[in-house]
């Protein structure tokens, strides 16, 4: 099946009634991005729909966290262009949350798992202002949806991977944000991490937000997430799962190296499945 061609960017879809449509979360046209004078990424093209869980997939060195980063203003682009909800990231940077990949922190830091949540609070607070009662109760709540309340007076230098990261999804969350990006938030956690992680990522769907990740388990992929974006460099395929996760795509994303394990065939073989019933 060919890959989903998006519209071209700045044009948002119709709606039923005929008129524009508001602008999805994110839309990238043209993005290239390099080290130095090595491109990593060329002539990206993507827009991510609205209220949706989307994987970023594809084979190491593909450039997933290298688009993750580009976008979010942490690299410069080559060329290109990225909006948000139409507008630039500096207009809408309070909308935007980021779940880095947890070996990129000094987990040494002497700081509390609450101290943490509660950063994810200060673009609200204003300059220098003091954090106030209510922000520290929403930065505990926030670890109450991640299960880590009763750890919030402990050193993060104490916590296992799996808590760690549950730790920087809870202080996503405190940001209260629209749009998400998470870089292989699954990576190196247990289970029960996994299931918790996933559980708070569809209860943000349900809200109406939107969440990015970075994934590396393909096997998964049909059972988390409604779209992907298959990269090698440049984008292979992007749209909704049932239409762009096939073997075919993924062979082609993956230039060939690509063995189907077992569960990815049974995984794709449940989407069939799925897109038939």
């Amino acid at each position: 099946m060919s890959p989903v061609i998006n519209l071209p960017f700045g044009t948002p879809a119709a709606g039923a009634d005929g008129t524009a449509a508001a602008p999805p979360p994110l839309s990238i046209h043209g993005l290239t991005v390099g080290y130095g004078r090595q491109p990593v990424l060329w002539g990206v093209d993507y827009q991510v729909p609205a209220a949706s869980l989307v994987a970023i997939v594809g084979p190491n060195g593909a450039g997933k966290s290298t688009l993750i980063k580009a976008v979010l203003g942490l690299l410069p682009l080559a060329s290109g262009s990225v909006r948000f909800w139409g507008e630039p990231l500096r207009a809408e940077r309070r909308r935007v949350g980021y779940v880095p990949q947890r070996g990129s922190v000094d987990w040494d830091f002497p700081v509390s798992v609450e101290e943490v949540v509660t950063m994810g609070r200060y673009g609200m607070l204003g300059w220098l202002r003091p954090v106030a009662r209510r922000h520290r109760q929403a930065a505990l709540a926030c670890l109450e949806q991640v299960g880590m309340a009763e750890f919030a007076g402990r050193q993060i230098s104490q916590l296992s991977g799996g808590q760690q990261q549950r730790v920087f999804l809870a202080r996503a969350l405190a940001q209260e944000s629209d749009l998400y990006f998470m870089d292989e938030p699954f990576a190196g956690v247990d289970a029960a991490t996994e299931t918790a992680l996933v559980e708070v990522m569809r209860r943000l769907k349900a809200e109406g937000r939107t969440v990015v990740v970075v994934h590396h388990d393909l096997s998964t992929v049909p059972e988390y997430f409604d779209d992907v974006l298959l990269l090698n460099g440049r984008v292979v395929a992007a749209g909704p799962v049932s239409d762009a996760f096939t073997n075919e795509n993924l062979q082609r994303a993956y230039g060939g190296r690509l063995t189907l394990l077992d569960d990815v065939a049974q995984a794709l073989s449940r989407l069939d499945r799925k897109g038939v019933s």
